[in-house]
């Protein structure tokens, strides 16, 4: 799916993602399975990464669009440790769930090798795109897609 300079690239053989279970930033244990049924559009980041700090706000905004058509950003925070993390999000506007990958097992796990990794999830729990760098989610050609999949059986 091109949009605008935004790609997504479709998985046409969609797998079931691997398994997620981390803390937030309050220590809940958070898993995929808390959001079978919606399209989950799972971002690996670190403070550090300047495409993945520029892609923050848009994801923010994208983020309204996306609950209203049975879908939700979350965003894994790759390799830092929870004080860096809360550190780093003192101040901004960013209300989408950030979960703890410090070890980095889940984004390997994942396949991730470098930042930002965007996978997006179907409603059955299954990789349906993949993005690498960054994109602008509030992009409406970009969330079209999104809502296609919020719209499958």
């Amino acid at each position: 799916v091109f949009a605008g300079g935004q790609t997504l690239t479709p998985i046409y053989e969609r797998l079931a993602a691997p398994e997620l279970s981390l803390p937030d930033l309050h220590g809940k244990t958070v898993t995929l399975a808390d959001y079978r049924g919606e399209v989950v559009v799972v971002n690996f980041w670190a403070s550090w990464c300047p495409p993945c700090v520029s892609e923050m706000q848009s994801m923010q905004r994208g983020s309204g669009w996306l609950a209203q058509h049975r879908g939700r950003f979350i965003a894994i925070n790759m390799g830092e440790e929870p004080d860096v993390v809360a550190k780093f999000l003192t101040g901004r506007d960013f209300t989408i769930p950030v979960l703890l990958d410090s070890d980095g097992k889940i984004s390997s796990r994942w396949g991730v090798r470098r930042l930002p990794a965007t996978y997006i999830l179907d409603t059955r729990g299954r990789v349906a795109y993949q993005a690498l760098g960054a994109r602008e989610w509030d992009n409406p050609a970009l969330l079209v897609p999104l809502r296609s999949l919020a719209m499958e059986k």
